[in-house]
């Protein structure tokens, strides 16, 4: 489980590098503090979905669920 959560921060981080802006600015777009895009960056679990959701959208991210096969 925590290694999928680490993927989600990596994407984004991934995401924010190639569009260029710094994790200050992604905070003010999507609305959540700095210290959140760094959480999340970082992989911690605990982060609130409604926020990642918030900060996917600014990077033109989706987040998917699939059931396992």
């Amino acid at each position: 489980m925590n290694h999928r959560v680490s993927e989600i921060g990596t994407e984004a981080k991934s995401r924010r590098r190639a569009l260029g802006i710094s994790q200050e600015e992604l905070a003010d777009l999507a609305g959540v503090s700095a210290r959140f895009v760094h959480t999340l960056e970082h992989g911690k679990p605990t982060v609130r979905l409604d926020k990642v959701l918030a900060v996917f959208d600014v990077l033109g991210l989706e987040l998917t669920i699939e059931a396992p096969t």
